[in-house]
């Protein structure tokens, strides 16, 4: 077997992805509970005024990262398909060029920021007056960590093509302890904004030498070889840009919902849409996890390998339908029953339709992200980015008509089926740059077929008993059907004997792919 051969077993190997998405959905789990346990001290604290402009500034943050345009995926699937073809040598230019040049595009943000941070203080935000001083601070000190959060997000990527993410969760969950609770140490102190912004910035920073320090252990040529020259800066701006499309885009078609909807029917309607909207997407946390390293597994193996490929789509594929159906069978069966617990008989009423709605929506977005990612390691993101710009204008139309005809329901109805549509787009195109993945698709088509009339059927129960009764017996029925025809032998027999499947231990790639790969299963 070859070193690039052994290269893609190792980085593609079954027990490594499963470890990895484990890693993935623990520290997901745990920056929530964590946040869970701080914010409603911190909004005690400060005043719902105060604790806006944190969480102001988190969203500033979020929508200042389109400064990366898209240069960490594209560093992620560089790094990655040389690492599958066995050019080492190349990495640390394609490193220093990406990071060079993510960290010029942060500084263009930073010094925007800070222009516009008096203006976002005084006149676009509607922040009390007693406070716009420490708001106009405090973006101030966003502005200057800009660059550090922009280029943080290559040095994850970086970890993430060699899939290290055993250590990027292992760094991301004591920067969210950091972050939170660090916090309630300076109450006691002070509770002006100034001080509590700093020390989120001082977590950014800690956070980028962190991850540095990181990729300049897993990857020692680093140290060595600081260079800009011959990275293949074309291909990063081309497939970055097309990625900053898909970025711009999709959020527009997630987000602007609540907005159309506070103006087309009125602000307590978008809190009937919004809570139902959080729950369904809290879903998004199992996807996320297998796709996050899933693209740089897809971009190794398909250097070299397009069965291996397959094989991961499969996987992937079936191991999320295998994880949500059933949670979208108990949120269609139960959840006017679990909305009237949590909010009340009249929140349920008018919230049950949308949340089932919108959590089937979910489901198919949730598949989607497979053969999106797949697109994505193809070298395809014009593909992608050119169906969400088609979709945008068709999607916003719907919108508007279903939601003035329908209420918020009708506005489920139009996420649900942009959802949907989008799903089979992205499946179609998905398919024809890997055909070797069409049998995954036809299975599912199948699974899908036989899913719909049962999650029919749970709409229609209006019994609390009977659904009960009825999300019982189809979960058995679906679990005996899934362990004797649709998981493996092998799959079988890590779920009967955990203690096999974390006895795999992980290895740097560079400098010890070949000896990692001899001892990683077969996926």
């Amino acid at each position: 077997m070859t070193v690039e051969a052994k290269n893609i077993r190792h980085l593609t190997s079954g027990h490594l992805l499963a470890r990895n998405t484990i890693w993935n959905l623990s520290a997901s789990a745990a920056s929530i509970l964590i946040a869970l346990f701080s914010v409603p001290i911190l909004l005690r604290y400060l005043g719902a005024d105060r604790f806006g402009i944190i969480s102001l500034i988190w969203i500033v943050e979020g929508q200042f990262g389109i400064f990366d345009i898209g240069l960490s995926q594209a560093l992620t699937k560089l790094v990655a398909e040389k690492l599958g073809i066995g050019k080492d040598a190349e990495i640390p230019s394609i490193f220093w060029g990406c990071l060079a040049i993510m960290a010029a595009f942060g500084l263009v943000g930073s010094v925007l920021l800070r222009i516009l941070s008096p203006w976002l203080a005084h006149s676009a935000l509607r922040v009390p007056v007693h406070i716009q001083p420490e708001t106009v601070e405090s973006f101030y000190y966003v502005a200057i960590s800009l660059p550090v959060v922009i280029s943080s997000a290559g040095l994850r990527g970086f970890l993430a093509a060699y899939q290290r993410f055993d250590l990027l969760n292992m760094v991301r969950v004591p920067i969210s302890l950091f972050s939170y609770l660090v916090p309630l140490l300076v109450l006691p102190f002070s509770k002006k904004l100034g001080p509590f912004v700093l020390v989120l910035v001082a977590s950014r920073f800690a956070s980028w030498l962190l991850h540095l320090f990181l990729c300049l252990r897993i990857s020692p040529a680093l140290r060595h070889n600081f260079s800009l020259k011959g990275a293949p800066y074309a291909r990063m701006f081309t497939f970055g840009g097309w990625m900053t499309v898909t970025n711009l885009v999709s959020p527009i078609m997630v987000n602007m919902d609540r907005l159309l909807i506070g103006g087309l029917i009125s602000v307590a309607a978008v809190a009937y849409y919004a809570t139902s909207y959080e729950a369904a997407t809290k879903l998004w946390i199992i996807p996320s996890a297998i796709t996050g390293v899933l693209f740089p597994a897809f971009a190794t193996a398909l250097t070299q390998d397009r069965h291996r490929a397959a094989l991961l789509f499969d996987k992937a594929v079936k191991y999320i339908f295998l994880a949500l159906a059933p949670i979208v069978l108990a949120v269609l069966a139960l959840g006017h029953w679990a909305l009237q617990l949590w909010l009340g008989a009249a929140f349920s009423d008018k919230s049950t339709i949308v949340l089932q709605l919108l959590v089937l929506g979910v489901f198919a977005n949730s598949l989607a992200q497979v053969p999106f990612w797949q697109i994505q390691a193809a070298n395809r993101p014009d593909l992608s980015a050119k169906v969400h710009l088609i979709e945008l204008p068709l999607y916003l139309c719907a919108f508007w008509w279903l939601t003035k005809t329908f209420g918020i329901n009708g506005a489920g109805i139009a996420w649900m089926l942009r959802s949907s549509l989008d799903a089979i787009v992205m499946f179609c195109l998905s398919g024809r740059l890997l055909v070797e993945s069409w049998p995954s698709v036809r299975r599912l088509a199948w699974m899908t077929a036989a899913a719909v009339p049962v999650f029919a059927i749970a709409v229609l129960i209006e019994s609390h008993v009977l659904a009960f009764g009825f999300v019982a017996a189809v979960c058995l029925i679906f679990a005996t059907v899934a362990w004797q025809w649709v998981l493996t032998e092998q799959e079988r027999g890590l779920a009967l004997d955990p203690v096999q499947f974390f006895r795999y231990k992980h290895t740097v790639a560079v400098g010890g792919a070949e000896n990692a790969a001899k001892v990683a299963p077969s996926i």
